[in-house]
């Protein structure tokens, strides 16, 4: 559908992804997901259709859309499957924080690579014992004897497409002695040289066939032009920025879910009878749907909203964790409710649903849990004196 918020151009692109979903990915989802398989195929129609580089300019690109047809694109794929559009996200922010902080020296190494998907990129934030306290982190960047570098020690975990990514911004301190801590933060632009390891998998209830792991940094030696933008202490400040735009991508994905979850029991309640007419009839089950579909158009106007604060340049970490929060709850929401509107079919794994009620949890502690967004909300509702 048409939200009238994009030019021709850009709905398109979306028109193009969510022609892409129905034909290539519905079909093959349900039995590449069960069997936990990379969807290789997939993934390379991704990169000949451009959307590991729609959030890259040129010169490096070939196209930069706005954030909200970004955010658009990646919910369609996440109606497909939640992990396509995951496949893509860590990606969007290590190129937004080249595009925004990085040197002109970085850009142009890795850019032009990153935007036809021959690059892929990740970031490295979390820690085993961390959580979402991100000033607390114990991988650490020293200079090494030389001056000219940096050796790294530590072990970040949940890291979204390890093994296939040949390049990852890694969050460390450069100055673990710092006060306030994180003016001893910075991000490096690592990538799998010697010392780097995937070191294994995570087993996961949801987000299965893309790889999430916990990667160990032993020794690793960097030069000094792996800082972001070439200048250390910034990097909590860049990570901020750019966990924005992953918030809204978070967002996005879930509303693609929570769509997904829907379109099946709008169709369902049409075709299934009991009691002589289609269950949509039967007050219960009417008031689901219409619920549902009243909280989902409510979750793409926050997504939205968020998405075009985001290209204001102002800060928009409020309207991004509200996104976040909201679009996640509802997702999870709306695939238990669909459940409901299944009956006992929703619990099988020949019918679609039981996923969507699988893949929604990690919208609601991903990125940030949803806890933590309330914290970032709150916050900036008292610093900008309310709404």
């Amino acid at each position: 559908m048409s939200l009238g918020s994009l030019d021709v151009e850009e709905q398109a692109i979306v028109d193009t992804v969510r022609e892409f979903v129905d034909h290539e990915v519905r079909p093959v989802a349900r039995e590449l997901e069960h069997a936990n398989t990379y969807p290789e195929k997939l993934i390379e129609q991704m990169k000949q259709l451009g959307v590991f580089g729609l959030a890259i300019p040129e010169p490096y690109g070939d196209v930069q859309v706005s954030t909200p047809c970004y955010a658009l694109v990646t919910e369609e794929l996440a109606r497909g499957w939640m992990s396509l559009a995951g496949s893509m996200g860590g990606h969007t922010v290590v190129a937004k924080l080249l595009l925004t902080y990085g040197t002109e020296e970085q850009r142009e190494r890795y850019l032009p690579r990153m935007a036809t998907g021959e690059l892929r990129a990740t970031m490295a934030l979390t820690e085993p014992g961390g959580g979402s306290d991100l000033q607390a982190l114990r991988t650490v960047a020293r200079r090494d004897g030389d001056g000219d570098g940096y050796v790294v020690d530590g072990t970040k975990t949940w890291i979204t497409n390890a093994r296939r990514s040949d390049l990852i911004a890694l969050l460390c301190k450069t100055d673990p002695r710092a006060e306030p801590a994180h003016v001893g933060i910075s991000v490096l632009l690592v990538e799998k040289v010697p010392g780097v390891e995937v070191s294994k998998d995570l087993p996961k209830l949801g987000y299965k066939g893309v790889e999430s792991c916990e990667v160990s940094f032993t020794g690793a030696r960097v030069g000094a032009d792996a800082v972001l933008g070439g200048i250390e202490g910034q990097g909590f400040a860049q990570m901020m920025r750019g966990l924005e735009i992953g918030r809204i991508q978070v967002a996005a994905r879930a509303t693609g879910v929570a769509r997904a979850a829907f379109d099946d029991s709008l169709r369902y309640a049409q075709e299934r009878e009991s009691f002589g007419q289609p269950i949509w009839k039967h007050q219960s089950v009417g008031n689901l749907l219409a619920d549902m579909g009243t909280k989902i158009t409510a979750a793409r106007s926050l997504l939205l909203h968020a998405a075009r604060s985001y290209d204001s340049g102002d800060r928009s970490d409020m309207e991004a964790g509200m996104a976040k929060l909201f679009c996640s709850e509802t997702a999870m929401e709306v695939a238990l409710n669909a459940i409901r509107v299944h009956g006992g079919y929703g619990y099988s794994t020949e019918f679609d649903v039981e996923r969507y009620f699988r893949d929604a949890p990690l919208m609601i502690v991903g990125e940030g849990t949803n806890e933590i967004q309330s914290n970032v909300i709150v916050r900036q509702l008292v610093q900008r004196g309310g709404l």
